[in-house]
């Protein structure tokens, strides 16, 4: 496949499997299941194809596709694939089809409708990891809020209806903030295109105020913050996993999080960089109380599906601390922890899913005993609870290592109180499992619960493969993320101006509103 194609392919072929599906006659459940399936492995494959072109010493944006979309504005269809971004888009095309296997039985009704709007989503999801057009990126970014709204609000569970809305209201208002701020680095650059934009800045053909700087950052930051989520912006979290079907808290907290601390990386720090290093700070110490906030909330749930949304909140506070250390270990930590958590945590909620298909509750109190009517389900269900709290060997381990490494050498404390989310980590997830599968067995009907069914198995050992994996291989990730970690640091430098502005010294003219030379600008950004 000629690889001017291969992102777009890429990104559509869940949108054409989508399709598909609606023009499948009949309502042969069967048949629809096998489609989506086979449409989401086909893009599995087909997405490993980024692993072997894909150059791992340049920083710079690869497989790119750039064609004139719209002419007033100036708006590219422009896709790109660079390290920070190549194994996210493989982790959604990874995780879709397990979700898609997950939900083979638990759904049963409107079958077809349920398995387009995953389908719909993928391609969303992989669309925002992808696009280098501000345009096209907040196009996916919106794309993908509708079909979780109605897996949620559709196939959930009691309180649907409120936390679907609750979702949609707090992305949208990260999202209006965002668009503005999109507006407004067009009315100053002239163009939408990201690498062109990057490049008027870094070059200082094109400057910033110091305030301007801080109100675009907030405005991306705040966006990005929501998605995350951080503290105190995490409520909407745990209302969506608890009433999402298992499908839907897989994809939200393997992926759609993601999306937040991808953003930060590719828009908070290279575009506006002092404004970064002034709130690291602050940023930080948010990071810093979601770890432990969402680990002491965590320890005292009774519902597991909360445990584990909570456990999210805490583990992608590691994430953000990782990237407001601002230097290349920790930055490369907390990619390699996106990775781990959409891994891990995924796991988590197919178990939690898989414990609800047989109980219909996800209450601790109704569990118990469990390893001895199903013990392979119980072991598995241990292995991705070690993974989860970063048990040496297992995936957990390395980003948290990486994180807490590259913040210690930036910041002692804050790497110090960070590490106490690792012992509470521990804590809450082993006492949750003593308590559902430990002990004797303390609901009767209970003794029957059938184990793990082969279709689940193959579920569960392809993620513990993953795991195992990552946790005692991590060269093949790391050595891919390297030149795009250092790139972001890279990016961040200005020159000796653009200090001098935020020190208060006097220029001898604005630089904002001045008409950016198109080539130069491309040039710098490592286009022809």
């Amino acid at each position: 496949m000629p690889n001017s194609y291969l992102l777009t392919v890429i990104t559509f072929l869940p949108l054409a499997g989508s399709a598909a599906l609606l023009l499948l006659r009949g309502d042969d459940h069967a048949w629809i299941r096998r489609l989506a399936l086979v449409v989401a492995l086909a893009e599995f494959i087909i997405s490993l194809l980024l692993l072997r072109g894909f150059d791992t010493a340049s920083p710079f944006y690869q497989f790119e596709e750039r064609r004139a979309w719209m002419t007033s504005p100036p708006i590219y269809y422009h896709l790109g694939v660079y390290g920070i971004s190549l194994f996210l888009v493989l982790l959604t095309t990874f995780l879709t089809p397990l979700a898609l296997l997950a939900s083979w039985t638990s759904i049963a009704k409107r079958v077809r409708e349920f398995f387009v709007m995953l389908l719909v989503l993928e391609t969303g999801m992989i669309g925002v990891f992808l696009a280098l057009d501000l345009f096209l990126f907040f196009l996916f970014w919106e794309a993908m809020l509708l079909p979780m709204y109605f897996l949620i609000g559709i196939w959930g569970h009691e309180r649907r209806i409120y936390a679907a809305v609750k979702f949609v209201l707090f992305t949208m208002a990260g999202s209006v903030l965002m668009l503005v701020g999109m507006l407004w680095l067009y009315n100053v650059t002239g163009s939408f295109d990201l690498p062109v934009i990057q490049g008027l800045l870094q070059s200082g053909q094109v400057g910033l105020a110091p305030r301007a700087e801080l109100l675009l950052f907030g405005a991306f930051f705040l966006a990005f913050a929501i998605k995350v989520p951080l503290f105190p912006l995490h409520t909407w979290l745990p209302d969506a996993h608890v009433e999402a079907p298992t499908a839907g808290s897989v994809i939200l907290a393997g992926v759609l999080l993601k999306m937040g601390t991808y953003g930060l990386l590719r828009f908070c720090l290279p575009l506006f960089p002092e404004a970064s290093r002034r709130m690291a700070p602050y940023v930080a110490t948010l990071a810093i109380i979601g770890i432990i906030y969402g680990a002491l909330v965590a320890m005292v749930q009774p519902d597991l599906k909360k445990l584990i949304a909570y456990s999210s909140v805490s583990h992608l506070g590691f994430v953000v601390l990782g990237i407001f250390a601002l230097n290349t270990i920790s930055i490369e930590g907390s990619i390699y922890q996106m990775l781990n958590h959409g891994v891990s945590t995924g796991a988590l909620f197919l178990l939690a899913g898989m414990l609800y298909d047989r109980r219909h509750t996800h209450l601790i109190s109704e569990f118990g005993g469990l390893a001895t009517p199903m013990p392979v389900l119980s072991a598995l269900f241990l292995f991705v609870c070690l993974s989860s709290l970063g048990l040496p060997m297992l995936n957990g381990f390395v980003g948290e290592f990486l994180i807490l490494l590259g913040t210690y050498g930036h910041n002692a404390r804050w790497a110090t109180f960070a590490a106490t989310g690792v012992i509470l980590s521990a804590i809450y997830l082993l006492w949750a499992y003593q308590r559902v599968f430990f002990g004797g067995v303390t609901v009767e009907r209970n003794r029957a619960l059938p184990d793990a069914s082969r279709r689940e198995r193959v579920i569960l050992f392809s993620m513990a493969a993953v795991i195992l994996w990552m946790g005692i291989g991590s060269a093949p990730f790391t050595r891919r993320m390297e030149a795009s970690s250092e790139h972001v640091l890279t990016q961040m430098q200005r020159p000796s101006s653009y200090e001098a502005r935020w020190n208060g010294t006097p220029q001898s003219a604005p630089l904002e509103g001045k008409l950016p030379v198109l080539a130069v600008a491309q040039e710098r950004a490592g286009h022809p």
